[in-house]
């Protein structure tokens, strides 16, 4: 019973965590810390770090304190917890900066209706360079319009 409850908090977590990038990303990344953000999409620096890859400490810290609580306190499920953080961590790492923005030349070749669709999708977030005017910004989910032939 508890395998089974620990591998429903593992995916609940995963799903739950599109949600929270989606929202991050529209109201915290687009809103009071543009600052960080803006780089992403005007990139005005030489280096291969942006400041907008700061975010990600945010949610491995929170990662890390699920393990550390899952660990050494009677918060058993902060290990499902956080090993959903850190999946999904890995899974928007693998999506949007190695195969959207090819910061590793791999996954070059993908080409299948969920790639495009994707791709797609990220690429009219990109089109506006503001932090107004916005749309698209899940990861993982998109609006099923990028997924249609055009």
């Amino acid at each position: 019973m508890k395998i089974a409850l620990w591998i429903l908090i593992f995916l609940g977590t995963f799903c739950f965590m599109e949600f929270m990038a989606w929202f991050t990303h529209k109201y915290v990344m687009h809103g009071f810390l543009w600052s960080l953000h803006r780089d992403h999409h005007k990139k005005d620096h030489d280096s291969w770090f942006e400041r907008n890859d700061a975010f990600f400490i945010f949610y491995a810290i929170v990662s890390m304190t699920l393990f550390y609580l899952g660990n050494y306190t009677w918060f058993w499920y902060g290990w499902p917890l956080g090993f959903g953080i850190l999946a999904y961590g890995i899974a928007y790492f693998m999506v949007h900066d190695i195969f959207i923005h090819q910061r590793f030349k791999i996954f070059r070749n993908a080409n299948n209706w969920y790639a495009r669709g994707v791709r797609r999708a990220h690429k009219i977030h990109h089109k506006h360079l503001g932090k107004e005017d916005g749309e698209c910004f899940g990861m993982l989910v998109v609006p099923f319009k990028y997924f249609k032939r055009k």
